[in-house]
């Protein structure tokens, strides 16, 4: 998708799979919301072509295509009941009064807002706003549900709780749901398969498992989830695995396609698998003194200066007393080579 000079989105083949919660994760600008608004009919493509359920969208606007899109401010009518905002759409096809407020009564059960048909929406709260939107989309019976980012406004504890609600209520209502976000707790706790994209291309996907647990490039890998960022170069490629010589000595890590011998490479380690005081048997064992430690309820953060200056985060249990650690005390570090994932060089995430 080209806007004059400028490619907001490059050549992508992308499908996504009938009653699938699919989620399109990236960062301000990568083109997500682009893709999400040529699958509404808000925009054509201006090369190839959008299908859905096998029929070309070209030329089918956005009011003819089986979609309906939410928005990140909801876009409810302040001066409607919450009834009458879920029955919009159908009002719109002709629907009598008594079959659109049966229908929306029914939907608002689905929501988990039964009794609250005659309230407006400034008398609900946050979450109970984004169920109206969703009841009212849902109204039309669309085959895709397109979701713009709509938890964006709410609060930490709120977001959290309406993830579990979109969820439960994609699984009752069986249809397709595709989620744009930024935020990839979202996606990870929500989806089935996540797309991550990066400068108008998508990098990987994958499910939420495979996306976290093996990357498939350095911007994934960063993007996704807090990781360790180890540089070295291949000594050797054995039975699925690297030898690669670092600066903080010599490193094991599991073998990734388009990685050998002779070649740069990045090591990547989720906090969560770096070991405190590591037993003989951990392949990889670096020291370090610890500069700054964090409590995070269940866990504790620690970041690790190593001699060479490189910053370590390990993430521990906060259950075990024996893991508390004081700044400046020294320790030794490790981690197993299967909990390394070696990726060739290429772009980071940058802070978010």
């Amino acid at each position: 998708m080209r806007f004059r000079d400028f490619t907001a989105v490059h050549k992508t083949d992308l499908m996504v799979n009938a009653g699938e919660f699919f989620s399109i994760l990236g960062p301000s600008g990568c083109g997500k919301t682009t893709i999400l608004k040529m699958v509404a009919g808000f925009l054509e493509p201006t090369e190839g072509t959008v299908l859905i359920g096998g029929t070309p969208m070209t030329g089918v606007g956005p009011a003819q295509r089986p979609t309906a899109l939410i928005f990140q401010n909801l876009a409810l009518f302040p001066l409607m009941t919450v009834w009458e905002n879920v029955a919009f759409g159908l009002e719109a096809r002709g629907m009598r009064v008594a079959e659109r407020r049966r229908r929306a009564g029914e939907l608002l059960d689905l929501v988990a807002l039964g009794g609250h048909e005659m309230k407006r929406p400034g008398e609900l709260s946050g979450g109970q706003k984004q169920r109206v939107a969703i009841a009212r989309a849902l109204a039309v019976e669309p085959s895709v549900l397109l979701l713009d980012e709509p938890l964006s406004a709410l609060d930490l504890k709120l977001r959290h709780h309406m993830r579990a609600e979109l969820r439960a209520i994609q699984q009752r209502v069986g249809i397709t749901f595709i989620y744009i976000t930024h935020d990839q707790g979202e996606a990870l706790t929500m989806s089935d398969r996540i797309a991550v994209m990066s400068q108008g291309r998508i990098e990987q996907i994958a499910t939420p498992e495979e996306l976290y647990g093996r990357p498939s490039s350095a911007f994934v890998a960063t993007f996704v989830g807090a990781n360790n960022v180890l540089h070295g170069r291949v000594t050797s490629a054995v039975n699925g695995h690297l030898s690669v010589d670092s600066p903080l000595g010599p490193l094991r890590a599991r073998k990734t396609d388009g990685v050998a011998a002779g070649q740069e490479t990045l090591i990547f380690v989720r906090p969560e698998r770096i070991r405190l005081d590591p037993p003989p048997t951990v392949e990889n064992r670096i020291s370090g003194k610890v500069v700054r430690r964090e409590l995070e309820g269940a866990y504790l953060q620690l970041e690790i200066a190593t001699e060479t200056g490189q910053r370590l985060l390990a993430q521990v249990t906060n259950a075990d007393e024996s893991v508390a650690r004081k700044i400046g005390e020294s320790l030794s570090v490790g981690f197993n080579a299967v909990d390394a994932q070696a990726l060739p060089p290429g772009p980071l995430a940058v802070e978010r």
